[in-house]
């Protein structure tokens, strides 16, 4: 059966869990759109799959391989009017593919590493090799507080999963991160990176220094982060946009760090920033 009508009560559905992170939250679940990212999926986390009919002949075989091959049966891989998938589409260009996967739900202490943790409690140097512990096993983490912009968040996301990032903890004040322009950002980082979405970031801040990760915010008036040793597990303070970190978040931070600048220029980008740090504590650990 083909569905071509918009008023389909499943794709005004859809539409509402696009534009909003309430009925995301309320249902658990988030749009995933194209095929590129549909491959990224994990096929355990999808809750249901809908496709063009153009998008159905395309991509049948990977349908298929996704869901098995009585995928047809299992009353949640729903075909679409070309026309009617149009519609319900957030892209410009739809690719005719789309699922709404369950949200993963994270705490603390899916974040903190255990190997880096019990190392830094037994008051181990676990930034040296020979203890059996190597760099790249140490926290890494980031703190973003704040943060707006759907893009930079996305961006945020897939470069901490490039630069080795063991956890990103985020504001409940920031951007959701199952908003669908942040998740195209992320080009499938969201089902790889853990995130804990913080109601109380200075509470979760002081926790992760009692367990031994150094914090670090990224300020205007702090230090050359290439005068630092970020091999140690360790966490950066990253915020707003426009304002950077609050001076509440900002008094956390044991150390502030900045990006050295040339010409007139005073600050980068929130993504940017963030990579040139991750980049640089990937370096060192390397």
């Amino acid at each position: 059966m083909i569905i071509t009508s918009a008023s389909n009560e499943k794709l005004k559905n859809i539409k509402k869990l696009s534009k909003s992170s309430k009925e995301r939250n309320e249902q658990s679940v988030f749009i995933v759109e194209g095929i590129r990212m549909f491959r990224e999926i994990p096929p355990e986390e999808i809750e249901s799959v809908y496709v063009s009919e153009t998008g159905k002949k395309k991509y049948e075989d990977e349908l298929i391989a996704a869901l098995g091959k009585e995928y047809q049966s299992r009353n949640y891989c729903y075909v679409v009017s070309d026309k009617v998938f149009d519609s319900i589409s957030d892209t410009g260009t739809p690719q005719g593919i789309l699922a709404l996967v369950r949200q993963k739900v994270n705490d603390l202490s899916n974040i903190i590493n255990e190997k880096s943790d019990k190392a830094e409690r037994s008051g181990v140097d676990s930034s040296l090799a020979d203890n059996g512990l190597n760099a790249l096993d140490n926290d890494f983490i980031l703190i973003i507080e704040k943060l707006q912009d759907p893009g930079n968040m996305g961006t945020i996301i897939r470069t901490g999963e490039g630069a080795g990032v063991t956890g990103i903890i985020i504001s409940s004040d920031s951007v959701d991160i199952y908003n669908p322009k942040v998740v195209r950002s992320t080009m499938g980082s969201i089902f790889r990176m853990p995130v804990y979405i913080s109601d109380d970031l200075i509470k979760d801040i002081e926790c992760l220094k009692k367990k031994g990760i150094t914090v670090y915010g990224a300020h205007l008036k702090g230090e050359n982060i290439y005068d630092k040793d970020f091999r140690t597990a360790c966490a950066f303070l990253i915020g707003n946009e426009g304002n950077g970190l609050s001076e509440e978040v900002s008094r956390t931070a044991e150390e502030l760090i900045k990006i050295p600048m040339k010409g007139k220029v005073e600050s980068l980008n929130a993504a940017t920033s963030t990579a040139v740090i991750a980049y640089e504590v990937l370096r060192q650990r390397m």
